[in-house]
């Protein structure tokens, strides 16, 4: 095969095709998820309101989450009665989470499904995320430190 510019973005474009596909196919399977879409692509929605503040660049923001595949396989998550504190814009934490930590605000729960492009990518986390995954994240915002 003669690998080209053109076949490199028409190879991208069937990926995210069929994620999207994959996204969607999900959500119909949840119907009572209010869920809208950012223009990143991510899906968010937040099925507890909270009162806090919301989060700002340079901000730590104190998390619970789980993170798993859209079939369900379970890939990480925090214990019980545990957080992390995570530095908004300035770690290496995914950008769909980074985008929907600033959406949020001190006790919001939200689902999210965060597309590949904006988690791990074409490698995956190179432990327990396969390459090319959205991941369903459950996210809860426990606090802010300045």
């Amino acid at each position: 095969m003669n690998w080209n510019a053109q076949e490199s973005s028409k190879f991208n474009k069937s990926l995210a095709e069929k994620e999207a596909r994959d996204i969607q196919l999900f959500l119909e399977m949840r119907p009572d998820w209010d869920v809208r879409e950012t223009g990143s692509g991510l899906r968010i929605w937040k099925y507890k309101e909270g009162e806090g503040e919301s989060p700002i660049p340079g901000d730590i923001a104190k998390i619970e989450y789980k993170i798993s595949l859209l079939d369900g396989t379970e890939c990480y998550k925090t214990e019980e009665g545990y957080h992390e504190e995570v530095r908004v814009d300035k770690s290496d934490l995914e950008t769909g989470v980074q985008e929907a930590l600033k959406l949020m605000q001190v006790g919001d729960e939200a689902k999210l499904i965060v597309p590949s492009h904006i988690a791990h990518g074409l490698l995956g986390d190179l432990n327990k995320i396969p390459p090319l995954k959205s991941l369903v994240i459950d996210l809860k915002l426990t606090g802010i430190k300045k």
